[in-house]
């Protein structure tokens, strides 16, 4: 297989052009299993790990992360995301967190992706860059399909943007066991207070990640009724009826990792959390 590591972001989309079938790799976490499992074999690569263009982190009323920035960095900085922080505490072992970039969730874009039900939940907008010039895909509208995106094969993934939505947020992942798992469910719950908004998102419950509109709907009605600036907890039946409205909104399948009853199961028992948790938050 033929390897090309770029120097720069120019040239690493100077080699896409050249050979758009080429694989981007950064950290590797996701094409390596595939190249050693034998699933997959590409003809080249194109490793993009040492492209400083793609490690910055900047807020400036707005966040913006490198599509390069690992796991590791995300719990170290400040990415004013109390969720996306929790996201990447729950992401494999510490070497892989130190390999694994946000970039590489976004371009494989598994429903099981870690990051992708925070950047949902975010309203993040995805950048992306060819020779042909620079484009911004809402996230919504990024995920096609399992492990489909609406990247061009020209393109390299150069950031996610969002911007600030207060403290009031949460991440929350069910797995076989309690660390380096792939998600069964996962929940991205964010309540932003200044906007006076409610995101919810949902990951390994369906084709792509989920938006839970009811239940963003219903629990925007739990803060009018509280009052958005109060820290105040909804009742248990509150939480509970949130939970219920998150769960309807997925669209499971069985699987090796748990069933699609289990799956609507953990998400009420975590909807229901995720609200009384944030509802707290400063």
């Amino acid at each position: 297989m033929a390897v090309h590591i770029a120097r720069d972001l120019d040239d690493a989309m100077r080699a896409l052009a050249a050979d758009p079938d080429a694989e981007l790799l950064a950290g590797g976490t996701d094409l390596m299993v595939e190249i050693n499992f034998g699933r997959h074999r590409p003809a080249s690569i194109v490793c993009i790990d040492q492209v400083d263009d793609l490690r910055g982190i900047e807020r400036d009323g707005r966040v913006r992360v490198g599509a390069g920035v690992t796991y590791t960095r995300l719990l170290a900085e400040d990415t004013a995301s109390r969720a996306m922080r929790e996201a990447s505490r729950t992401v494999g072992s510490p070497q892989i967190r130190n390999a694994g970039t946000i970039g590489g969730n976004i371009a494989t874009s598994s429903p099981a992706g870690d990051a992708l039900p925070v950047l949902a939940a975010l309203d993040a907008t995805i950048v992306v860059r060819s020779l042909r010039g620079e484009r911004s895909v809402p996230f919504a509208q990024w995920m096609t399909g399992p492990k489909r995106n609406v990247r061009a094969a020209d393109e390299v993934v150069v950031a996610a943007e969002w911007e600030l939505s207060g403290g009031a947020q949460t991440f929350m992942k069910v797995g076989s066991r309690n660390a380096m798992v792939i998600a069964v469910a996962s929940l991205a719950l964010v309540v932003d207070r200044a906007r006076t908004s409610v995101r919810a998102a949902l990951g390994s419950c369906g084709p792509t990640i989920l938006r839970a509109h009811e239940a963003e709907v219903f629990a925007q009605g739990i803060f009018e009724e509280l009052g958005w600036d109060r820290r105040t907890r909804p009742s248990e039946a509150a939480c509970a009826a949130f939970g219920a409205h998150v769960a309807s909104a997925a669209r499971p399948i069985d699987d090796v990792r748990g069933t699609a009853a289990y799956r609507r199961h953990v998400l009420a028992v975590m909807g229901a959390r995720a609200l009384a948790r944030v509802a707290v938050i400063e």
